[in-house]
C-alpha cells in the first residue's frame, strides 16, 4: 500500500478517516502532532491553518507517496489555495469527508478540490463507509507507482604518476 499523508483543517474528518482506512473502530480524539502510522502520516489541522507550520507540510510530504487534501462535504470555504499541489513534489488526491451529512454539498468542495490541483477526488464517509474501499483500493494499487532504477555507478580509471616527493601521485579519470 502507498503511503498517504492527510492534510486539512481542525474537524476535518483526517483521524476518522485515517481508522477508517485501518479497520480501526471509530472514536474521536485530537491529533497533536504528526502520527506516523504504518500506511498513513495524520497531520494535525493546525499545521495547515497556521502560516507559521504550513510550509513543514510540504517536507514532512517527502515521506509520503500520496499527499491527500481533506475537505469536510459541509465546509463554508476552502483552506486550500489554487495550484496548491504544485508544492509538493508527490501525487495530490483530493478527500472529501462527511458525505453522509445533512447540509453536505460534495460538488462545492469537489470544485474547490479540483481548483488546489487535485485530479483524483474520492468522496467517503468514515461512519458509513461509502467510498473507504475505492480510495483503500486507489492506495493498494501500486502499477501508477514509479519504479525507481539503481543509478550506474562511474567507471573509475585509477592511473599513477611518477611525482617528486610530496606531490600528489594519483589521478580519478
Amino acid at each position: 500500500m502507498r503511503k498517504l499523508m492527510l492534510f486539512g483543517r481542525v474537524g476535518a474528518g483526517k483521524t476518522t478517516l485515517t481508522q477508517a482506512l485501518r479497520g480501526e473502530e471509530i472514536k474521536y480524539f485530537k491529533t497533536q502532532y504528526v502520527n506516523y502510522l504504518d500506511t498513513v502520516i495524520d497531520t494535525p489541522g493546525e499545521y495547515t491553518e497556521r502560516r507559521e507550520t504550513s510550509g513543514a507540510l510540504a517536507l514532512y510530504a517527502y515521506e509520503a507517496d500520496v499527499v491527500g487534501l481533506v475537505l469536510s462535504a459541509n465546509e463554508p470555504y476552502s483552506i486550500f489555495a489554487p495550484c496548491l499541489t504544485s508544492m509538493v513534489n508527490r501525487e495530490a488526491i483530493g478527500i472529501i469527508t462527511g458525505i453522509d451529512k445533512p447540509d453536505a454539498n460534495v460538488a462545492r468542495v469537489e470544485r474547490w478540490l479540483r481548483l488546489a490541483g487535485c485530479k483524483k477526488i474520492f468522496a467517503v464517509s468514515s461512519y458509513t463507509g461509502e467510498g473507504i474501499k475505492e480510495l483503500a483500493d486507489y492506495l493498494n494499487d501500486d502499477s501508477g507507482k514509479k519504479r525507481v532504477k539503481p543509478a550506474q555507478r562511474p567507471q573509475v580509471t585509477i592511473q599513477k604518476e611518477e611525482t617528486k616527493p610530496g606531490e600528489l601521485a594519483t589521478w580519478l579519470l
